[in-house]
Formats: structure tokens, sequence, C-alpha cells
């Protein structure tokens, strides 16, 4: 949530009357760097309106969408890095692997460790975590 409009219209009527922005932002308790923005903003628009609020840009694999969740279907057992490798080679689209995480994490599909692969541990914890049980939803004591 962002400051109100009468807080900015504040600041900008102290700079007015002769008060440095970062001065004012002091006084009013907010960053020196966003007084020091809004009062920039009203001297080059007039303005003390905020910004407007863009939206937010879409996923570039959302346009492999139909391609990535067919992928996963016919093979779930793939890591991200593999889906992230075959993404480049067979559709020609560069993505990271968080990138890969979070358009997965949107459609509602996760990725669980191989049990085949154990658990990455600590070097001082050669034991690793300790297991659950097959389904019991609850740990070994």
């Amino acid at each position: 949530m962002g400051y109100s409009n009468d807080l900015r219209v504040r600041v900008i009527r102290l700079v007015e009357k002769g008060a440095a922005a970062r001065a004012a932002g002091r006084h009013f308790e907010i960053g020196a760097a966003t007084a020091v923005r809004w009062v920039q903003r009203w001297k080059e628009t007039g303005s003390a309106l905020a910004k407007p609020v863009t939206k937010r840009r879409s996923s570039p694999l959302e346009a492999h969408a139909e391609w990535l969740l067919k992928l996963v279907r016919r093979e779930p057992d793939l890591t991200l890095e593999e889906i992230r490798r075959r993404l480049l080679k067979e559709q020609g689209q560069k993505a990271g692997i968080g990138s890969v995480w979070r358009f997965f994490d949107r459609h509602g599909i996760s990725f669980k460790k191989k049990r085949a692969r154990g658990r990455a541990g600590s070097a001082g914890r050669r034991g690793g975590a300790r297991r659950m049980g097959a389904g019991s939803g609850t740990s070994r004591s």
C-alpha cells in the first residue's frame, strides 16, 4: 500500500516553503529518497499524485504453457534443470530455474526431490534429514 496523496501534498508544501526535500522527509517520518522523488515528480509534472500502478509483465513462459504442461504430464520425473534445457533446445526459449519454478507454481504443479538422489545435507550432517514414513504423515522417532 502506498502513501496517501495528502501526505505527498504536505511534503511538497513544506518544500515550497523553503525546506529541503530530505528535511521534509524527516519531518513527516518518511524516507529522504521518497521525499526527493515526490518533489522531483512534482517539479517535472506539476502533480503530487502517485504514478499509476503498472500491470505486472507476464512471464515469457506463458507463451509455451501448453508445451510445458504437456511435457511434465508425459515425463513427470523431469527436474527443473532438465525442463529448462529442453525449453531452450526445443522451443528456443531461454529461462532461469527460478522462472521455470514460478511458472509451474502458478499452474499448481510442484516438484519433489527424487528419493534415489537422497537429500543434500550440510558437510557436518552426513546422515541427512530424517525420512518420513511412506504416506504416514508423521516422522519416526
